[in-house]
């Protein structure tokens, strides 16, 4: 597949033929893309939810509406965006406090769904955001491209008639007395965002593409301060609108074997949400400098090697932040030897019972060498 020219090298005039060429999807992908969320927006319409997570009464599917990019004709990837308007919400307080049943009760059901099945569905998780969502894969028919699927419950506040006019400020009073967080109820308002630029002229959807284009291709780095207990902080350059994945590698890249741990952020009103892997920092709203918080949920465990002086070799595995006396322990129990009598030396280094073989450098795979002190040998150089 041919890579797409740098836009900065395109002149003016040549601005039309470009979105043609490498920003317009063609009628096929368009075709394809849609009926793997069909096959989604039918779910929703005809399943019900009856009372479960607390909620006393059958749950109905309004209305569903594609929203984003994929709704208002200016998508450039295969993702979609899906309003879903239920009965059981009747004010942004009822949704407020019935949000999470919601998505857990879809969650469970798309699990039962063959059709979706049959499309490959994985990867569904609810995902913490503005606001919170259920995010999933599905797979087209035909090519078998990965589209990636949002789901948003919302309480219809416009009504079942939805102009592009401005709403009734009673909508706004309610909206304001309900005191949400900024941004949460926006799904509300997502048929007039969508109305308002799918009834524009070509040339405007054109330039919305270019827009989406050159920001992602030249959004703007943030630094990231990673904070982890018991280590100096990490400072990184990231692109808002990579995965969060990538910063991971990046952590991995710079530290070394990590055992398994969540990256979680503070938000304005002080409340500390995790970061899911496949969603970006401009999921949720952060296009500035930000500090994260690293936190292990299992200690990793790392393999070395640990080679005698007489040429046979042992394998241990370890807490890398455990002390080198933990690992002699080890090394006793297996070999005999007393940790007493023991010297370990890594590049070099004599290593000291009271410090972790993480202060040391030692990562997965690194190879010691022991000996059996000899008598009069201090276990460390002198200072």
């Amino acid at each position: 597949m041919a890579r797409t020219p740098e836009l900065y090298d395109t002149p003016a005039s040549r601005l039309d033929s470009y979105v043609a060429q490498w920003l317009q999807p063609s009628r096929e992908w368009k075709e394809e893309v849609l009926e793997a969320v069909q096959t989604v927006q039918k779910f929703l319409r005809e399943e019900h939810f009856e009372g479960e997570h607390g909620l006393d009464q059958e749950v109905r599917v309004l209305k569903v509406v594609k929203v984003g990019s994929f709704g208002n004709g200016t998508v450039l990837r295969s993702t979609a965006e899906l309003v879903v308007f239920l009965s059981c919400f009747h004010s942004f307080q009822e949704e407020a406090k019935h949000h999470q049943a919601i998505l857990s009760l879809i969650w469970k059901k798309l699990w039962g769904c063959q059709d979706l099945l049959a499309l490959g569905l994985e990867d569904m998780e609810i995902v913490q955001g503005v606001p919170d969502a259920l995010v999933f894969t599905i797979q087209t028919r035909k090519t078998a491209e990965l589209v990636t699927v949002t789901i948003m419950p919302a309480y219809r506040a416009l009504g079942s008639s939805v102009s592009t006019s401005q709403p009734q400020p009673e909508v706004y009073v309610s909206l304001i007395e309900t005191h949400g967080y900024p941004g949460n109820f926006s799904p509300s308002f997502s048929e007039l965002q969508r109305n308002f630029v799918k009834h524009q002229p070509t040339k405007l959807k054109s330039l919305l593409r270019l827009l989406k284009h050159w920001y992602q291709q030249r959004a703007r780095d943030i630094q990231v301060t990673v904070e982890q207990w018991g280590y100096s902080d990490l400072t990184l350059r990231v692109n808002p609108y990579e995965p969060i994945k990538k910063v991971k590698e990046k952590i991995w890249q710079s530290r070394g074997y990590l055992g398994q741990y969540h990256l979680s952020f503070q938000d304005p009103d002080g409340k500390r949400q995790l970061l899911n892997s496949r969603c970006s920092f401009a999921y949720y709203g952060i296009f500035s400098n930000i500090h994260i918080h690293l936190m292990e949920t299992i200690s990793p465990e790392i393999q070395v090697f640990v080679r005698h002086s007489n040429g046979g070799s042992h394998t241990y595995t370890t807490d890398p932040k455990s002390f080198i006396l933990g690992l002699k322990q080890q090394i006793e129990d297996k070999q005999g030897l007393p940790r007493k009598q023991q010297l370990l030396e890594f590049q070099g280094q004599v290593l000291q019972d009271w410090l972790s073989l993480w202060s040391y450098g030692i990562r997965n795979g690194d190879t010691l060498l022991l000996s059996k002190k000899r008598a009069g040998k201090f276990p460390f150089p002198p200072s």
